[in-house]
């Protein structure tokens, strides 16, 4: 995981290379941006599913596949942008969360 989480600090540093706002602003943004992610996943399941009768089938589930790589991706970039211990944050998330979830079943 250390070097997922190498590249989405190179990404993070990128990103902000490319920002002009102040760093509170530039928070809320890539927060807000999982929004977009997220709504593209949707936009790929109906049309992967075909239920938009305009478009049709326009999407594959490697379509899919794809946004939710970029929604992971976001939120990985957005967490760093946050924190500079975004990998321990995350872990440790990680741990409480199938504790929670897992406990029962283990």
């Amino acid at each position: 995981m250390t070097d997922t989480w190498s590249t989405i600090d190179r990404l993070t540093d990128w990103i902000a290379a490319h920002h002009t706002l102040p760093p509170e602003q530039d928070v809320l943004l890539r927060v807000l941006k999982l929004s977009e992610e997220v709504g593209e996943v949707a936009e790929a399941v109906i049309g992967a599913t075909g239920q938009n009768p305009r478009k049709g089938a326009s999407h594959t589930w490697q379509d899919v596949e794809s946004e939710l790589c970029d929604v992971i991706i976001t939120a990985m970039v957005a967490l760093r942008t946050l924190t500079p211990d975004a990998p321990d944050v995350f872990a440790g998330h990680l741990r409480r969360v199938a504790k929670r979830s897992l406990e029962d079943r283990m």
